[in-house]
């Protein structure tokens, strides 16, 4: 009788813990940080951000682009003034973050009289790896000052997940085998 309940407690223990690690692919909010390396202009120096997209529309087959419908949203910390995706010049067409075979290529961003994220500031949808200052709202006045890396930020485990585990844990922890008291004390 007492096997057969530990068969069960333990079957209940894998099937949680299987349901809670192995889902049906869903959409997913993935997230990425980057850093824009100044190294030239009038304001050199390292300044921060990240983005964060849903995913659910990539296939992962040629050239694709999310954009603010797709979830984008940016938050970037440039000389003491945060900008978001609002910022954008062309808002709510761009920004957008671009992807090759499912890599990414990179974000187009552009912020008026402030700064250009991409490749070719004569077409502001060019996604890309470099910096560009903006002199004034005009954007042949442009200034190549740095360039931009990209990296993916470590994702949190969900809370069904961690609970999964936990439930599949104290479960074995609970079926060790417990020994039994004796009245011999050992010294």
């Amino acid at each position: 009788m007492k096997l057969a309940k530990d068969i069960s407690i333990a079957a209940f223990a894998v099937a949680i813990s299987v349901a809670a690690v192995v889902k049906p692919t869903q959409a997913a909010l993935v997230n990425y940080d980057f850093t824009v390396n100044a190294t030239s202009g009038d304001r050199p120096g390292q300044y921060f951000g990240s983005f964060q997209y849903d995913n659910s529309t990539l296939t992962a087959i040629g050239d694709e682009t999310l954009g603010v419908s797709n979830g984008l949203s940016i938050l970037f910390d440039y000389l003491g003034t945060q900008y978001t995706e609002v910022s954008d010049f062309d808002y709510p067409s761009s920004p957008v973050v671009s992807f090759t075979n499912g890599n990414l290529s990179g974000l187009s961003y552009l912020v008026e009289d402030r700064f250009f994220i991409g490749n070719d500031p004569g077409n502001p949808n060019t996604r890309g790896t470099k910096f560009y200052s903006i002199l004034s709202a005009d954007l042949l006045s442009t200034k190549e000052v740095g360039t931009v890396t990209y990296s993916k930020s470590t994702p949190v485990p969900e809370p069904m997940t961690i609970g999964g585990i936990a439930i599949a844990s104290a479960m074995a922890l609970r079926m060790k085998p417990k020994k039994k008291l004796s009245g011999v004390t050992n010294y």
